[in-house]
C-alpha cells in the first residue's frame, strides 16, 4: 500500500517537478528577465520572508506561538480562507433549499428556472460595483461574490440530482405507502447527494477564484490584497508567492473535498473508479 501511494505521488509530482527545473535552469542561463520571472530559488526565498513574523520575537509581547504565527502570509491566507468558507456557506445555504424544492415541485421549478437562468451567466465579477455600491468596502461585498459564486453550481447540481432519481424507486416506495416525507428522505435525498457534493465542490471552487478578485478590489488583507500590492511595487517574486499559495491552499481544499465525497459515498458505483 505504501508502495502504491509512493508511486502515485511520484507520477503526480514529475511534471511539476519538470517544469520547476526548467524554470530553474532558464533563469541560471539568463534566458528570463529575473525583474519579469524570477527564479524558483528567489521565490522561494520570498515566500519564507512572507511566511516569517514581521519584528523579532520579545516574550513581554506574547507567547511565541502567537509571535510564530504573525507573520504576512498566514495572516492574509486566514482572511482568504475566512471569506471563501463564510460566503460558500451562505451561496451553498440558500441554494440547497431551493435546488431541493425546484427539483420535487414542477411548479416551483417554472416560477425560478426563468430567472436563474438569466442570472446563471452573469460572471461574479460583473457584480462588482454593485457589491461596492451596496455594501461599501470591507468583507460584506467579499461575501456577496463569493455566495453568487458558489450559489449557482450547487443549485444546478441540485436540481439535477433531484430529476435524476429513477421514477422505479419513488413508484416502488409509493406503492409501499411511503409518504412524501418518507420518500424524500430514503429515496430523493440520498440519490441526489453525489450531485450534490459535485456542485459544492465545483462551487468551492469558484469561491477561491471569486475571493482573489474580490480582495484585489473591496478589502484591504487577504491574499488578493496582497498581490496586487505587490504588483505595485514590482515584486515579481512576491506575486508568484503568493498565487503558489493560492494553488496549494485550493489543491488542499479541494483534495479535502474529495476524501469527503468517496467517504460519505462508498455505496456510490459512480465513484468505484475515482
Amino acid at each position: 500500500m505504501n508502495f502504491l501511494l509512493l508511486r502515485r505521488f511520484l507520477h503526480g509530482a514529475l511534471v511539476p517537478l519538470a517544469a520547476v527545473t526548467l524554470w530553474q535552469a532558464m533563469s541560471w542561463f539568463g534566458w528570463v528577465n529575473p525583474q519579469i520571472l524570477p527564479s524558483p530559488l528567489a521565490v522561494l526565498h520570498k515566500w519564507g520572508e512572507y511566511l516569517a513574523p514581521l519584528e523579532p520575537f520579545h516574550p513581554e509581547q506574547g507567547s511565541y506561538l502567537g509571535w510564530l504565527v504573525s507573520g504576512e502570509l498566514l495572516h492574509d491566507a486566514y482572511g482568504s480562507l475566512t471569506r471563501v468558507f463564510g460566503g460558500f456557506i451562505i451561496g451553498a445555504g440558500l441554494a440547497l433549499p431551493l435546488g431541493l424544492l425546484m427539483g420535487t415541485n414542477r411548479t416551483v421549478y417554472k416560477l425560478c428556472d426563468p430567472l436563474v437562468q438569466i442570472l446563471r451567466p452573469i460572471p461574479p465579477i460583473a457584480y462588482i460595483p454593485l457589491s461596492i455600491l451596496w455594501f461599501g468596502l470591507g468583507n460584506p461585498p467579499a461575501f456577496f461574490l463569493i455566495s453568487i459564486g458558489s450559489f449557482f453550481p450547487v443549485l444546478m447540481n441540485t436540481i439535477a440530482g433531484v430529476q435524476q432519481v429513477d421514477g422505479i424507486y419513488t413508484r416502488a416506495a409509493r406503492n409501499l405507502g411511503a409518504g412524501q416525507m418518507t420518500m424524500f428522505r430514503r429515496i430523493i435525498l440520498p440519490a441526489a447527494t453525489p450531485y450534490i457534493l459535485a456542485g459544492a465542490r465545483i462551487g468551492m471552487g469558484t469561491a477561491f477564484i471569486v475571493v482573489i478578485v474580490a480582495e484585489m478590489i473591496a478589502v484591504n488583507n487577504g491574499l488578493g490584497f496582497r498581490i496586487l500590492e505587490a504588483r505595485e511595487y514590482f515584486w515579481s517574486d512576491k506575486i508568484i508567492a503568493g498565487m503558489f499559495t493560492i494553488g496549494l491552499l485550493g489543491l488542499a481544499i479541494d483534495s479535502g473535498m474529495s476524501a469527503l465525497n468517496k467517504h460519505l459515498l462508498k455505496w456510490h458505483r459512480g465513484l468505484e473508479h475515482n
